[in-house]
């Protein structure tokens, strides 16, 4: 998702910069949400890694109707942690803020997993594992 939001460059507004940051940020899923129904359509498998909202949760599951929406759960410390070995986009505040409105008020997920002790390899098994559930009870 971040892909598709930094294609908005001249007037781009994060989603906690107010109204617009908000309309961009529905603009994003259901931009997202668009590509991935021409990908699926197309037979491709796909998944969409975002930070999730109660609001965006709602607008990925009315887009994409059957899709599995997965919430990955880390502590803070966890988070910084694994934040500082990539680009950093967002100022510690920034960050701090989204994690605890995550935490305060998660969005609607199928599934919930706390991966502060999983490794990526074992994060993408155990979202593996519930995507082929999902798939064979489908």
């Amino acid at each position: 998702m971040d892909d598709v939001r930094q294609l908005v460059v001249s007037g781009s507004a994060a989603p906690w910069e107010g109204g617009e940051g908000r309309n961009q940020q529905r603009l994003g899923v259901t931009n997202a949400c668009g590509m991935a129904r021409n990908l699926l359509a197309a037979g491709i498998e796909i998944v969409v890694a975002d930070v999730l909202t109660p609001e965006t949760s709602e607008l990925y599951r009315r887009e994409l109707p059957g899709c599995l929406i997965v919430h990955l759960m880390v502590g803070l410390p966890e988070a910084r942690r694994r934040a500082a070995s990539r680009e950093v986009w967002l100022t510690d505040d920034e960050f701090r803020m989204l994690h605890e409105a995550d935490a305060t008020n998660p969005p609607y997920a199928d599934q919930r997993i706390q991966v502060d002790t999983l490794d990526l390899r074992n994060q993408l098994a155990v979202v593996a594992s519930l995507w082929n559930e999902g798939r064979s009870a489908g």
